[in-house]
């Protein structure tokens, strides 16, 4: 396997071998020769010569070959170093003779095609250029002998061939731009002749032809400069250039005199009666001067020069402008439905489709070359834009491959071209109300939809057009044409709807491909609203950055979208609209005539006829209006006529000649100025202008019967230019530019897809110089964001109609891809509204919002396709893009109802809500969490509740009575179920509520409201057990997204929450809803406390809606509700701080005290709570206290419990001590006060709390109190409690209680309160306990004689008391030995002396006073004689009384218990 370059193209020779070895060639040379002298000598008029004057005896065409024959052999020389033309000129010879045959020229024509193929003739071949040169030239000049019709055709056929093989030759760059003109024109002129040949030569020539064309144009891209092109303006015309006629080449096939043929025409030619037309018309329109002559002279000699020179521009130029000029003579032959249709076909066709192949192989490389671009930008677009209105679908299919191929490499330099070409023919044949056919309607949505699926063309639209205050909204315009066109109004669906929804997807699919790819550019607008900006004025700083052209573009698109609105008020009320306009700050507060002018000049949608008439106006600010309007023309370079078509383009020219007047003279003004020329003033610019004027209105106004002449347009305009005459030409040419073009006086309104006329493409052209550069466009989103806030609600529209409407699942998928794309960017994008439509839109299509029964709804959706893809396509965006979902959430949760009534959803769905649910209560049930349907019935079957009430048991009965037998699926029913179920499996359903704690909080509140609000639907109290069920169901999955959200459970907890609530206290009667909300707000506790510190208050108020529950409710679920605050007990007490958390959850155990089932668990939570002071708190601790005393008061179960709790109670006191301890260490002194307030404030209430219990009837229970009350009062002896604290003490529990004991025994019967005189016997030993333990702190404070009184009076009542008729003798025992041994620790510590500080002599005669009440003789057996008169004696002497050091006497034989 060689090089292909390397090969012959040909006749399988080896090139390389046949080069590199020089008797190889020689021989093929001598085959060649023998081969023609072989075919001559078949014919006797090629033999020996005999007649005697003859100077040679063969023809020279034989002598010549036979010449070459011997030298070849003999050259010892590479052949490289030969000279072609050596052994090129015999067989060249032979071609150009006119005696040769067809035969005979056709070997000859073989041998040439033989060594070109062979390539032989490189760059480095001697004298190369001069031998193609003669190549070019013998063969087409060609002349041969027609014998027969089909020889004819083959030597033309070899013609072509060779000429091919010259330009694909590598010698073929040292062609001159001459001679490559004469083989393209060669080529075409066999092309025309073979119209009447055959059919095979017909193809071969115009594939030639074709090759010819992309063999030329492929060596563009290769020319970087233009030093090959002409250095004017002038086309060239040198003899043998394309589209030009001289004596050796005619057109068609000519007989010569001698009957032989040539390369010739005598008939008709395309081009025969006209010259290629200039490349560009003179400027000046003048040729009469000298200087004009000499400088045609030079023009002439420069252009012979570039022709002669190696070919390049040139001769690509002048091809490219022929190819255009066929385009033109068609033009002016006229193409109409009365005309030949093949004719109307094949002659524009074939010049398209090499006008295709040019731009194909030339590619961006056009704009390289200004030349070739301007031929392009007007001539090419012009004619395109006559032909994409052919009738022929052919013609226009071509044109738009043309076109398609000029956007793809030319873009940048078509701009205004391109939107003339989109809004005057694509836009206008895709819509079938502007009478075009529905072939094309087709071909026109079909290029449309191409140009939809190049990756930066909707963007370039966009940004070139839409965001353009001079352009239309060519973006916007195409997106509602393909949305309409995909709406199948009144018929069904057809390929044209497809077509055009294939353009939509296209849009989309390709934005969603571009998302994540975003430049980091600002989406807000930079509009500055506060003060007005010269909106004309606005340009970008460089095209080429998108971080400075996008900016400038948005802001572009903001301010012509006001313009828009501003023109609406405008056209309803000039004064009004500018008075608008200066309120939106796009004219200045103080009108201007230039910002008025550069409104009416670059605003789209105007009134013409209202800017026709304010520019008209005889007001002095309108005139100064007209004049700056005026001046925003560039009329250089331009004719009269084309500057007047330009300007009156913008406005209806006013009807009065007063207006008219004024109008002209501003615009001769402005045309004077920029294009004096000829014109020697403005007046004559005035004159003309209305001569033109009347000279169009004579010509085109059908009620004009005589039309005016030529000469007589010249005769009215004599001596208007300064008293002279204008020149001839220059008036005759003006004449016919109007009489062939109407000057159109009623400019486009800006509404519809206007005609493209001549008129119109001047003012295209014009427009084309002033435009902005074109914005190209990369493959990142730029202005993705803004397109789809436009063309998302069509798109979603038409994608819904053909989904609804068609039946093929390919154009189903289509769009449900479709769907995909804008979920994707409206997620992207954040496009909420949207996101939202498009969930609607689907959920429509699921048929699961159809009211219908379960089995028909099963059925219904296993058959039903589109039903299927829907729900697949509306579940995939909820779990792909649920971020940006907001009141969508609604119809897909309705969605999910239905999926769930119907028994589709997995059964692990609310697992997070449902799990351990089941041990909350002892409640059975007969189905799954998600009571979905089991494969034995296929309807949904209620919860039933067993319930300890005697109500729920009565209501569930009648509940069983009420259900209808249920029928059994049939195997269809069975089978459509299991291929759902695997559906919805598939839609991971269980997704969207697991992974709800990756949710945006906007979205995760929508759908928690919608659950909410779904819910309410179905718990108002029906009455329809499925309806509850439902309900249920919402609510579990509610729980199981606030559990699955606890790192933000803030964001919704009020809701769910109030939600919880209502349950809760509307429900008067058990039921499994009631049960779900408050077994599902424990579970929420109990999931949340551990991580949620900050909210752990909160969740714990929350529970105190289960306080609130009806008694009815409360007595049904006591038990396991109280299970479930043991558990979050036991799992959290560690994070429970605060006293209303504490509160919430000592309340819940506090009520359980005394319920039968309950009291158990309660007590259990306690016991956990204060066994060993393990999680008391000072927050807790009076609440624990209280329950304790509550549970030790309470019957409901044994007395070991109540025992239990009064260790509890006395246990706690250990807390109070470690507090106080820590306090001491830890903070400063007034904070450690004020704890030693908090901690004896703790201590009182314990020990009133225990002072409660001490009055149970139960002795156990009555008897230990008392102890533990003993316990707590011993227990702080090492904390400080406030001396006041002590004496309330004494007075609210100590003495409270000696009072009721003594009360209860003395009023109460022995069978209430047994053994009531024990009890007594504690409760005395109680009080002398906690007398003499706080007896050295209280003794120094004033009511310690106060205190000391009431210890007394108590004792002389304990005395005196009589039980049932008699006294006690325990008392009357105890009583005198406590208060002795009371007295002796006073007397030892000094308190009670005769005479002392505390109360004198009175508090010394107030004790003996009581105690004689008591036990007269006491006194002498605590003070003697002789100890009082030592202990008067020494206080007299001042020694202080000896005393103990606070340390207390207590009898041995006593004990605390």
């Amino acid at each position: 396997m060689g090089d292909l370059t390397t090969q012959s193209r040909s006749n399988g020779f080896n090139a390389e071998l046949v080069k590199s070895s020089r008797g190889a060639f020689a021989c093929m040379i001598n085959s060649e020769v023998g081969a023609v002298l072989a075919v001559m000598r078949r014919n006797v008029r090629w033999g020996v010569r005999y007649a005697a004057d003859d100077d040679q005896l063969e023809h020279s065409l034989i002598h010549s070959l036979k010449e070459l024959r011997k030298q070849i052999f003999s050259w010892q020389h590479l052949w490289q170093n030969v000279d072609p033309v050596v052994y090129l000129q015999p067989f060249l010879d032979v071609i150009q003779s006119d005696e040769t045959g067809a035969p005979i020229t056709g070997v000859a024509l073989s041998s040439i095609y033989k060594i070109l193929t062979l390539d032989v003739l490189d760059l480095d071949t001697v004298n190369v250029g001069d031998a193609m040169h003669l190549i070019v030239d013998a063969v087409t000049s060609c002349r041969f002998e027609v014998t027969d019709p089909a020889s004819e055709e083959v030597v033309l056929m070899k013609i072509l061939q060779v000429l091919l093989a010259c330009l694909k030759s590598k010698a073929a760059t040292r062609l001159s731009n001459k001679h490559v003109c004469m083989i393209a024109n060669t080529c075409f002129r066999i092309v025309h002749q073979a119209s009447s040949k055959g059919e095979l030569l017909q193809r071969i020539a115009r594939h030639t032809m074709h090759e010819l064309v992309r063999c030329i144009f492929s060596h563009l891209p290769e020319i970087s400069s233009t030093e090959h092109e002409m250095a004017d303006g002038n086309s060239l015309s040198a003899s043998g250039l394309v589209g030009t006629q001289n004596g050796n080449h005619m057109l068609g096939s000519t007989q010569l005199e001698n009957g032989n043929v040539g390369i010739g025409c005598d008939g008709p030619s395309l081009i025969s009666d006209a010259s290629s037309p200039p490349l560009m018309n003179s400027a000046t329109g003048t040729d009469t001067s000298k200087s004009g002559e000499s400088d045609g002279m030079e023009d002439a000699q420069h252009r012979e020069i570039l022709m002669m020179a190696p070919f390049g521009i040139p001769c690509m130029v002048e091809l490219f402008q022929f190819l255009c000029s066929l385009l033109n003579v068609v033009e002016k032959i006229g193409i109409g439905p009365k005309s030949n249709p093949t004719y109307d076909e094949d002659v524009p066709l074939f010049a398209l489709g090499l006008i295709n192949s040019a731009i194909e192989l030339g590619g961006p490389s056009f704009s390289k070359h200004p030349k070739l671009l301007a031929l392009i930008q007007d001539e090419l677009f012009r004619n395109l834009m006559q032909f994409g209105l052919s009738m022929s679908p052919l013609i226009l299919s071509t044109v738009c491959g043309i076109v398609l191929n000029l956007y793809y490499h030319l873009r940048t330099e078509l701009k205004v071209q391109f939107e003339a070409f989109f809004s005057c023919v694509l836009l206008k044949l895709a819509q079938s109300k502007h009478g075009s056919s529905y072939q094309q309607q087709e071909v026109a949505m079909e290029a449309l939809v191409d140009l939809c699926r190049l990756q930066t063309f909707v963007t370039e639209m966009y940004a070139n057009f839409d965001c353009n205050i001079t352009c239309c909204n060519v973006f916007e315009d195409i997106a509602n044409l393909l949305s309409k066109s995909a709406f199948p109004v009144n018929g069904p669906m057809s390929a044209m709807h497809i077509l055009a929804l294939d353009g939509l997807l296209s849009m989309v699919k390709g934005m969603a491909e571009r998302t994540g790819n975003e430049l980091p550019v600002s989406d807000e607008i930079s509009a500055d609203d506060e003060g007005y900006e010269a909106f004309w004025t606005l340009k970008c700083q460089n095209y080429s950055d998108p971080n400075s052209w996008i900016p400038s573009v948005r802001k572009m698109k903001y301010i012509k979208r006001k313009l828009t609105i501003g023109a609406d008020h405008f056209n309803r009320d000039p004064k009004k609209g500018l008075e608008f306009l200066q309120g939106i700050h796009l004219l200045p507060d103080k009108l201007d005539p230039e910002s008025v002018a550069s409104f009416f000049r670059y605003t789209t949608g105007l009134d013409k006829n209202l800017i026709g008439d304010f520019l008209g106006n005889h007001d002095e600010f309108c005139v100064q209006v007209l004049h700056a309007f005026a001046r925003t023309f560039d009329f250089h370079d331009m004719n009269l006529d084309s500057a007047l078509r330009v300007f009156l383009g913008t406005f209806k020219l006013p009807g009065e000649s007063q207006k008219i007047q004024r109008v002209l003279e501003a615009f001769a003004e402005r045309y004077y100025e920029q294009s004096p020329h000829i014109l020697c003033n403005k007046d004559a610019a005035l004159l003309l202008s209305y001569s033109l004027i009347l000279l169009n209105t004579d010509q085109h106004n059908v009620q004009v019967k005589k039309k005016m002449t030529e000469e007589d347009f010249i005769r009215n305009n004599r001596q208007i230019n300064g008293g002279q005459d204008l020149p001839r030409e220059y008036l005759s040419e003006l004449y016919h530019s109007i009489c062939e073009n109407e000057i159109q006086m009623t400019p486009d309104q800006g509404a519809g897809f206007p005609l493209m006329t001549p008129s119109r493409w001047i003012n295209v052209l014009h427009k084309s110089k002033e435009s902005t550069p074109f914005i190209a466009c990369d493959s990142r989103a730029l202005l993705d964001r803004d397109m789809f806030a436009i063309l998302s609600g069509p798109t979603i529209a038409a994608i819904s109609v053909v989904f609804d409407q068609v039946e093929h699942e390919d154009v189903l998928q289509a769009c449900v891809d479709g769907f995909l794309a804008i979920a994707k960017i409206s997620a992207h994008y954040h496009f909420g509204d949207v996101l939202d439509d498009l969930v609607v839109s689907l959920c429509k299509f699921t048929t699961l919002l159809t009211p219908l029964s379960v089995e028909e709804a099963i059925v219904s959706l296993a058959d039903d396709a589109r039903a299927r893809m829907a729900t697949t396509t509306v579940f995939t965006i909820a779990n792909s893009y649920g971020d940006y979902i907001q009141s969508g959430w609604r119809n897909i949760l309705d969605c999910v109802l239905s999926l769930h009534k119907l028994g589709l959803l997995p059964a692990h769905l609310t697992s997070d809500a449902a799990d351990e649910m089941e041990s909350f209560s002892d409640r059975e049930r007969d189905k799954p969490a998600t009571n979905s349907l089991s494969t034995s019935q296929t309807a949904h079957v209620a919860t039933h509740v067993k319930s300890s009430s005697l109500i729920g048991r009565f209501s569930q009965l009648l509940s069983f009575d009420l259900e209808e037998p249920r029928l059994q699926p049939d195997e269809e029913q069975l089978a459509a179920q299991r291929h759902l179920r695997e559906i919805v499996q598939k839609c991971r359903i269980d997704n969207i509520f697991m992974e709800t704690k990756f949710l945006q909080a906007e979205s995760l509140l929508q759908l928690v409201g919608a659950i909410i609000l779904a819910a309410g639907r179905f718990s108002k109290g029906s009455g329809v057990m499925e309806d509850e069920d439902t309900a249920v169901f919402c609510l579990e999955l509610l729980i199981a997204i606030t559990l699955n959200n606890r790192d933000r459970i803030l964001i919704i907890w009020q809701n769910v929450y109030r939600y919880i609530s209502d349950i809760v206290q509307q429900k008067a009667m058990p039921c499994s809803l009631v049960e779900k909300a408050v077994f599902g707000l424990l579970k929420i506790c109990q999931r949340l406390l551990p991580y949620k510190e900050n909210l752990t208050d909160e969740l714990l108020k929350s529970m105190q809606l289960i306080l609130k529950l009806d008694a009815r409710v409360a007595d049904a679920y006591c038990e396991p509700i109280t299970q479930e605050v043991m558990r979050l007990v036991k799992a959290n007490a560690t994070h429970i701080r605060s006293y209303l958390g504490w509160r919430t959850i000592i309340s819940l155990l506090f009520i359980t005290a005394r319920h039968p089932d309950a009291s158990e668990f309660g007590f259990d939570s306690l016991t956990f709570i204060m066994s060993e002071g393990a999680h008391l708190l000072p927050s807790n601790f009076v609440l624990c206290v209280d329950a304790a005393r509550e549970f030790a008061e309470s019957r409901v179960g044994a007395v070991d419990r109540s025992i239990s709790a009064l260790d509890m109670m006395a246990g706690s006191v250990v807390c109070l001590v470690r507090w106080s301890y820590e306090t001491k260490n830890a903070v400063e002194e007034e904070a450690a006060m004020k704890v030693s307030q908090d901690i004896g404030e703790m201590w009182l209430r314990l020990v009133q709390g225990l002072r409660a219990v001490c009055l149970d009837q139960r002795e156990e229970v009555r008897n230990h109190a008392i102890l533990m009350l003993q316990r707590s009062l011993a227990g702080v002896d090492g904390i400080h409690i406030p001396n006041a604290m002590w004496f309330q003490c004494f007075d609210l529990v100590i003495f409270t209680l000696m009072d009721d004991l003594l009360e209860i025994a003395q009023g109460s019967s022995s069978k209430e309160y047994r053994k009531m005189e024990g009890t007594l016997v504690l409760a005395t030993k109680l009080m002398s306990k906690a007398f003499l333990q706080s007896l050295q702190d209280l003794s120094q404070q004033p009511s310690f004689c106060e205190l000391w009184l009431g210890v007394l009076n108590h004792m002389e009542r304990y005395m005196k008391a009589k039980f049932r008729g008699k006294r006690s003798e325990k008392i009357h025992e105890l009583v005198p030995e406590l208060l002795k041994n009371t007295l002796l620790v006073m007397k030892t510590t000094g308190i009670l002396m005769p005479s002392d500080e505390i109360g004198g002599d009175s508090f010394w005669q107030l004790t003996w006073l009581h105690v004689k009440k008591i036990v007269p003789s006491l006194q002498s057996e605590v003070f003697s004689e002789q100890e009082l008169e030592q202990m008067q004696a020494k206080k007299t002497e001042g020694i202080p009384p000896t005393a103990t050091g606070g340390v207390l006497l207590v009898p041995s034989n006593e004990t605390t218990a």
